[in-house]
């Protein structure tokens, strides 16, 4: 079975190798059909702290790192400004 990927935004980088991603998922409402965008926070593991605030990265699924942590980040897409 194939590992999940996911986008999002970092919202934090506070914590020592730990990045806090925003994923946004969109859906359609089953009886308006209005587009919905619904937002999770992810941590995710972030080895050499490489992360800024506002980069696009891709997270990938792994093994527990510790509490909160089942999430790695696997490459930076953009950086931000």
């Amino acid at each position: 079975m194939p590992k999940k990927e996911k986008q999002g935004v970092v919202v934090s980088n506070k914590m020592d190798k730990t990045a806090v991603v925003k994923v946004a998922e969109y859906n359609k409402h089953p009886k308006y059909h209005k587009i919905i965008e619904t937002t999770k926070h992810y941590k995710a593991h972030d080895a050499e702290n490489s992360c800024g605030i506002g980069d696009v990265v891709r997270i990938v699924e792994s093994k527990p790192v510790s509490s909160g942590k089942r999430w790695c980040v696997s490459q930076i897409v953009e950086k931000a400004n």
